[in-house]
């Protein structure tokens, strides 16, 4: 929004609108990038650690898992969390867990020494002291950053109006994308000069600096529009499109006339239309966040530094998908359609782009380039399918239930994580024993490229008019 914006539509004239909105978008995109580069360290130094630590690619399996696992379980209560404390509250105290959580891994073997003889006590059967120990690491992480979308996606609900939702969860969640730029950037050069333990705890500690910003910056816009950090016409405007009551986060959120019974929720078609969207596409993403590294080392030897330039033009072309995924309902709104079948249409067109993975493999013996590329453009496709898919929760639902439904979306993304991370580790030990591990990625692609597909038309059959939830 340009600074001498006015709010004649919003009931407030002769005032020029404030645009502290946009302060919160920046902070929530920032905690999003140290989200994804604490979560990419593992993937860029499993060459490294396989090595070291004589991995299968079923132990990096069994490692992934337990974060996507943990994650899954952690994100059905993290949004009820959230809902329950406040976003400032409990996006602080989720981060700092998952900044605990990276900086551990740095001490993932003896962690292993001392709980493998406990484990074994309960008849737990054993797996190399590594794998234990990176596995626990994996669980801290993931009860941490299960907290960053339920409250990214909540603070939007509250910051921004319905038209603005889309545009601006495609700039946060863009942060995904600079994370994953950043991370091949400096991980590796950080665990070559400095040891790989310190990729982990260097990286982990930014978070901790992040949340001296957002206990700064950070309150509902009741708050900072009584301290004046926010004028009339902003907040009018923020509200500008929504008949619900403005939420006081630290007030009206714990009382017990706003929870809402998880099963209730469930009771709803909106609910399992984004559940199956995160379910069949977010697997997707994890895929390529923890195994594209293994594809390119398999393909062409790559490892370490010889990641970063691959990985940093992969994901920066990630990035433009998720802002312009943001923007392109804006465009058929202003078509003439309304919002749902707006953003309906757009993530059609989006799920269509996918498709072109399919040629990944084909053209990978010309250039590593090709698989790049050709992944990149599947990766821009699934960040900006994702900034609609998370609208459509604050699009549908109350402010009070918007990071319980994330949660609740999360955790079904999360399991199909689990998934494809085994599923994936099982294909690629079977095939690289019987000597052609190119089976195992064909496989894996194909499903890739059409997941998005899929889970539109499901999703249109459960919800094929918007209906917004007006009843709890």
């Amino acid at each position: 929004m340009a600074q001498n914006e006015t709010l004649s539509d919003a009931g407030t004239t002769n005032q020029k609108m404030t645009n502290y909105r946009w302060t919160i978008c920046a902070l929530l995109f920032f905690a999003t990038t140290i989200n994804y580069v604490d979560r990419q360290v593992l993937s860029l130094l499993q060459p490294y650690l396989s090595e070291k630590f004589h991995w299968t690619y079923s132990d990096y399996a069994n490692i992934t898992s337990a974060f996507q696992f943990c994650y899954a379980i952690a994100l059905l209560f993290a949004g009820r969390f959230i809902d329950r404390l406040g976003t400032k509250k409990g996006y602080a105290w989720a981060l700092i867990l998952w900044s605990i959580g990276s900086m551990i891994h740095a001490f993932a073997n003896g962690i292993g020494n001392a709980l493998s003889p406990l484990l074994s006590v309960f008849g737990i059967v054993m797996m190399p002291v590594s794998v234990v120990g990176f596995i626990f690491a994996r669980f801290v992480l993931g009860v941490g950053e299960s907290g960053n979308f339920p409250s990214a996606i909540k603070t939007t609900a509250e910051w921004f109006p319905k038209k603005e939702r889309s545009f601006a969860t495609g700039i946060f969640n863009s942060g995904a994308n600079i994370g994953a730029v950043v991370a091949p950037l400096s991980v590796p050069l950080i665990a070559e000069y400095f040891g790989w333990e310190y990729a982990f705890i260097i990286v982990g500690a930014t978070g901790f600096l992040w949340i001296v910003f957002w206990k700064y910056y950070y309150d509902s816009p009741e708050k900072l529009l009584k301290k004046r950090k926010i004028n009339k016409a902003e907040y009018n405007y923020i509200h500008s499109d929504t008949k619900e009551q403005p939420v006081e986060n630290d007030v009206k959120e714990k009382s017990s006339k706003n929870k809402v019974r998880w099963f209730r929720l469930l009771s709803y078609r909106q609910t399992w239309s984004f559940v199956i969207g995160k379910f069949f596409t977010d697997c997707v993403w994890w895929f390529f966040l923890f195994w594209l590294p293994v594809f390119l080392k398999s393909y062409y030897g790559m490892a370490g530094t010889q990641l970063m330039m691959p990985l940093a033009v992969l994901y920066t072309m990630t990035m433009m998908g998720s802002i312009g995924g943001g923007w392109l309902p804006a465009y058929f709104v202003n078509k003439g359609m309304n919002m749902y079948p707006a953003r309906m249409a757009a993530m059609i067109v989006i799920a269509i782009f996918p498709l072109v993975v399919l040629l990944a493999q084909p053209l990978s013996s010309i250039s590593y380039w090709w698989p790049i590329l050709l992944i990149g453009i599947g990766t821009s496709a699934h960040q900006a399918w994702s900034a609609n898919l998370f609208t459509t929760v604050s699009d549908m639902f109350p402010k009070k239930v918007v990071a319980s439904v994330t949660g609740i979306g999360g955790m079904a993304g999360s399991i199909s994580g689990v998934i494809i991370s085994k599923v994936g580790g099982w294909l690629f030990d079977h095939y690289s024993t019987l000597g052609h591990i190119e089976t195992g990625y064909t496989i894996m692609f194909a499903f890739c490229a059409i997941a998005y597909l899929l889970a539109w038309c499901i999703m249109k059959l459960l919800v094929p008019k918007f209906k917004p939830i007006t009843d709890i």
